[in-house]
């Protein structure tokens, strides 16, 4: 972990430590005096016995209603979850697996992870978990997840039946760390070109992209970050990140609140792409730490922002435990970019519903399609720091380069395909009764990319499985839709019997936001080029 996060995350925790043992106000221990004295009287006096936890629980949650939208109160079985992927590991056997005709099934294993080691397949089908059989019995995630994971170092028996072998096979692994990964594919976009997808700012995020980096094997004569849906995570992983880009002494972020001091994060440096011509994309479900990254890149005029305009979250929440596990995240600043915009947008304390309606109205007035339908006035107008390019604040990063929404597919029938999960049911199940002959047919990703067609029976196919899952079918909705739903197909299988990686590569080649990012790329190269 870096200087700078450890700086930020012991100034986070004395914070927290003020807070809990500073100095009340009377108003304060006026209502909490009150409140006591009513649990009090329940306790004492009420017709029947009362779950204290549960009304805590509810008390809580709806204080931390009347507030900012982004404050909230965290159980602490929600607080573990949520924690998780942005701690970036837990406990387990190491496996991506999925639920196909209700049976468990490996879908890879994780490097180094002790499934691999063991010699556990993709596509391996587990039938059974030491002594409980786990096939034909309506396993759901969160059963697998109680059956895998457990305490580094306990072991866990499993009975599997193998493609071509007759007998079940059984193995005993050892339980150990593993990796969550936030950076979703790294490869060669273009010549030289390194795209990058990062789906949350965890905790080895900033790690993950250096690593990636380091192992692209050339020069990177450019980079593409890949911020699309990616609704943030921590601060000073995103402040790391930023660093990777910026020159010394160049401002990222600061905070300003009521209670909490300023904190003002500049560049180091030392970062390893310091004078890589580079585009940020972004969309309208980015959020909170990738617009600190977008809004560092754009005010600095450090690269090129690419998409949509971003969802507006500027609030800082700090995340302050409680006796029993839980946690309420707190919002205690704003933070502004190295311009001074202050990215969130308006809301009113205790009205949320307000608040995403709002950003949902976005849509309607075609926000998604148009950049004339957005409108910011002249007091929310900034200027960047080298080159004085307008910018705005109040509401979102609006990226450099608009690419509106491409609806043009859009069905009805594919929208219900796709909230179902039924297009990657239907596709693990096709890959699993697959995995041998493609696996042997393509001996590559470029060799499968030129080949592989999703065929009209496929397509039948699929028709016919939803149909069986309550889908009826829709002619018109398919023909419409038909090439997307192929090329996601396509997608879904190129990830299982490759790699992640390949996804994005099949879904980056028909999404014009990357061919814009490609294209502006080209042009911040040879603007770089001109300076240097």
């Amino acid at each position: 972990m870096s200087s700078r996060i450890l700086r930020i995350s012991a100034v986070l925790f004395a914070m927290s430590l003020s807070i809990t043992a500073g100095a009340q106000s009377d108003e304060m221990r006026e209502a909490a005096g009150k409140y006591s004295r009513a649990m009090y009287l329940i306790d004492r006096l009420y017709l029947e016995k009362v779950d204290f936890k549960q009304l805590v629980d509810d008390a809580l949650t709806a204080v931390m209603e009347d507030l900012d939208p982004h404050s909230a109160y965290i159980t602490a079985e929600d607080a573990r979850a949520m924690n998780e992927p942005l701690q970036g590991e837990f406990e387990g056997i190491g496996i991506e697996f999925a639920i196909i005709d209700d049976t468990l099934t490996v879908q890879a294993t994780v490097a180094g992870g002790p499934s691999e080691k063991v010699g556990l397949h993709a596509g391996d089908k587990i039938v059974r978990v030491d002594t409980c059989s786990v096939a034909g019995v309506g396993l759901t995630i969160e059963d697998v997840h109680g059956y895998l994971r457990g305490e580094k170092g306990t072991k866990v028996g499993l009975s599997v039946l193998r493609h071509g072998v007759a007998e079940l096979l059984d193995f005993t692994i050892v339980r150990d760390k593993i990796p969550v990964n936030s950076l979703d594919a790294a490869y060669e976009a273009a010549d030289g070109v390194l795209y990058v997808k990062l789906s949350r700012f965890a905790a080895r995020s900033d790690e993950e992209i250096r690593e990636a980096v380091s192992a692209f094997g050339k020069p990177v004569k450019g980079m593409i970050l890949d911020l699309r849906g990616n609704s943030g995570g921590y601060l000073p992983t995103a402040i790391s990140i930023a660093d990777e880009f910026l020159q010394k002494g160049d401002l990222i972020v600061y905070t300003e609140g009521r209670t909490v001091p300023a904190m003002r994060e500049t560049a180091s440096g030392r970062g390893m792409c310091l004078d890589v011509p580079l585009v940020v994309m972004i969309d309208e479900n980015s959020a909170s730490a990738s617009e600190i990254v977008a809004g560092a890149v754009q005010d600095q005029d450090r690269g090129v922002i690419v998409g949509r305009r971003s969802f507006g979250k500027g609030l800082v929440q700090q995340a302050l435990p409680l006796e029993d596990g839980s946690e309420i995240r707190l919002t205690i600043a704003r933070y502004h970019t190295p311009s001074g915009r202050v990215i969130q947008s308006p809301y009113q304390n205790g009205d949320a519903e307000g608040y995403y309606e709002e950003f949902y109205a976005r849509y309607l007035r075609g926000e998604s399609f148009s950049q004339d339908s957005i409108h910011f006035p002249d007091s929310l107008k900034y200027k960047t720091l080298r080159l004085g390019r307008t910018v705005y604040g109040g509401g979102g990063i609006m990226p450099d380069v608009f690419v509106p929404q491409d609806t043009a597919a859009y069905s009805a029938y594919y929208a219900s395909l796709l909230r179902q999960g039924l297009v990657m049911e239907f596709m693990n199940g096709l890959c699993d009764r697959h995995r041998a002959e493609w696996t042997a047919k393509y001996r590559n990703f470029d060799n499968f990319n030129d080949r592989f067609e999703i065929t009209d029976r496929m397509i039948d196919s699929l028709v016919a499985f939803s149909g069986e899952r309550g889908v009826a079918s829709d002619q018109n909705g398919l023909e419409r839709s038909r090439e997307d739903l192929s090329m996601y197909m396509k997608a879904l299988a190129a990830s299982s019997i490759f790699s992640r990686d390949c996804f994005y590569r099949v879904m980056n080649a028909g999404s014009p936001e990357f061919h814009a990012a490609l294209e502006a790329l080209r042009d911040a190269s040879l603007s770089l080029n001109a300076l240097l």
